[in-house]
């Protein structure tokens, strides 16, 4: 009665097993995720069906199983509960060593990706000229990217928190802190035509414009202020013009 029973909950699980193979490939680690509790339903199930435990100490046999342990069963197991095991440790081996390389493979493969991705990008600013850097790329810094854009110039990005800029890769960009000379130098400020800085201070922007003056006289520089008393310090700081929301 076990076996039918065991057998039934196995052929009503193959298939939403295979349901959930083809629908989360996509998405590799919810892949994961949902193998190993598939695996661990499976074992829970199977314990409390031919072993007739209950469900924390199923659930116990099927981790202390998987994992290989060998901590001490919960009962001395009969005949079909230790062929259920053996079924359940190769697979379970199976399914823990695919978890580990493809989650390995994950990691490994984004930083190395990640790593490429931002040298590509730092030898292709160092052949830029004449181009334009805006520092902060928020919801100003944002509209003023795809103007620039828009009208063909080529646009360096300065922004502190790589989360506010888009995925897809429609600029150049430079993670740090615009206010750092050895970023705005990064940017390839001393070949730059032009810099606008709208960060969310009038005392970052100002600290940007000074830097930015020192290491390219000839730059044109636009600065944002956020306060009407700011306009005249930034100009005396070295702003060709400053915007005043």
């Amino acid at each position: 009665m076990k076996i039918t029973m065991y057998t039934i909950i196995l052929s009503i699980m193959l298939p939403i097993f295979q349901f959930t193979i083809m629908n989360l490939l996509h998405s590799k680690f919810i892949f994961i995720f949902v193998l190993l509790v598939i695996m661990l339903g499976i074992g829970t199930t199977g314990y409390m069906i031919i072993e007739d435990m209950n469900f924390i100490d199923a659930l116990y046999m099927t981790v202390i199983t998987l994992a290989t342990v060998g901590f001490k069963e919960v009962k001395e197991l009969g005949p079909s509960g230790k062929i259920f095991t053996i079924f359940l440790i190769l697979g379970g081996f199976g399914v823990f060593t695919y978890t580990l390389t493809t989650g390995a493979r994950i990691i490994i493969e984004g930083e190395i990706k990640e790593v490429f991705k931002k040298r590509k990008m730092k030898k292709k600013i160092e052949e830029l000229s004449g181009h334009y850097i805006v520092c902060g790329y928020g919801r100003m810094g944002s509209i003023i990217v795809k103007e620039l854009m828009a009208s063909n110039v080529k646009v360096v990005v300065i922004e502190k928190n790589k989360s506010n800029l888009p995925e897809s890769d429609i600029f150049m960009y430079v993670e740090g802190d615009a206010t750092n000379d050895e970023i705005l130098k990064n940017a390839g400020i001393e070949k730059a035509d032009g810099l606008l800085t709208v960060l969310p201070s009038d005392a970052e922007n100002l600290y940007v414009v000074l830097s930015a003056r020192e290491l390219n006289p000839n730059l044109l520089i636009v600065a944002r202020a956020i306060n009407k008393e700011a306009e005249h310090k930034l100009k005396r700081a070295g702003a060709n013009k400053v915007v005043s929301p």
